[in-house]
């Protein structure tokens, strides 16, 4: 089996070196393209205005000046040789990829990514609280049998599956469950202006996240009760039950000819 393996923490990510342990846990085919420096929010964006340098930093592992969606392309397009990955890996991000989150995040678009090119892809993300350290032996624990159990077994076509390892101790995990994308309930956007040294004016953004109970069956509350969320994400954006009302809504409506 060929694993690519991307991320969006960049190539000095710890995460990084966790998936690829896993990883070589299950091949010895192993390819690691990722960003050279991290590339958290980029979501599904592309490089488009500037050419993309690629660093080779190891045997079949490559840094690349870009987001965690140009990585994925170079590397099946371009820098893997031979036959394209089996399957597409994504992360360990640091921290959680839940609820909304997951259209902001770089590490769900390297999986997008990967299922557009029609190639199995996993998202993993491990949750911990600001102020506090990374419990990466959680996915490190419990990441290689989960892993070899999806692949061995599949999941329906286009499909790519996110994976949230929770902030308790290894032992302590309370199991695996299946579960839909949640809501947050408050999220608070912080725009922090600043002065520089010449007196110009420069900002950080970033988001307050008010605590709140959710709702059990999302993946937000799967990893708040100590379980491992799995939550089967699509690419297609479509609100179905909204078509009829809304065709009914444009229906009749005098369309503009010859202007």
């Amino acid at each position: 089996m060929r694993i690519l393996i991307c991320n969006d923490d960049g190539i000095y990510g710890r995460g990084l070196t966790v998936l690829e342990e896993i990883a070589h846990e299950l091949s010895d085919d192993v390819w690691t393209v990722v960003p050279d420096r991290e590339q958290s929010g980029a979501s599904h964006s592309l490089t488009l205005t500037e050419p993309l340098r690629v660093r080779r930093a190891g045997e079949r592992r490559f840094a690349v000046k870009g987001t965690p969606t140009d990585c994925v392309m170079l590397a099946v397009n371009e820098l893997i040789e031979g036959k394209r990955p089996d399957i597409v890996l994504s992360g360990i991000n640091r921290g959680g990829n839940l609820g909304d989150d997951v259209t902001y995040s770089g590490t769900i678009a390297a999986a997008m990514e990967g299922l557009m090119l029609k190639i199995p892809s996993i998202a993993l993300s491990q949750c911990f609280r600001n102020g506090e350290k990374v419990r990466w032996e959680v996915a490190r624990r419990h990441g290689p049998q989960l892993l070899k159990t999806l692949i061995g077994r599949g999941w329906p076509a286009e499909t790519l599956l996110n994976i949230n390892f929770p902030d308790v101790d290894a032992d302590a995990v309370a199991g695996i469950e299946v579960c839909h994308q949640g809501q947050r309930d408050v999220t608070d956007l912080i725009i922090d202006k600043r002065i520089d040294a010449r007196g110009v004016p420069y900002y950080w953004i970033g988001f307050r996240r008010d605590i709140h109970v959710p709702e059990p069956d999302t993946d937000l509350g799967v990893v708040k009760r100590g379980a491992i969320a799995v939550t089967p994400l699509k690419l297609d954006l479509t609100r179905y039950e909204a078509m009829d009302a809304l065709a009914d809504t444009v229906k009749g409506i005098a369309t503009a000819k010859g202007n």
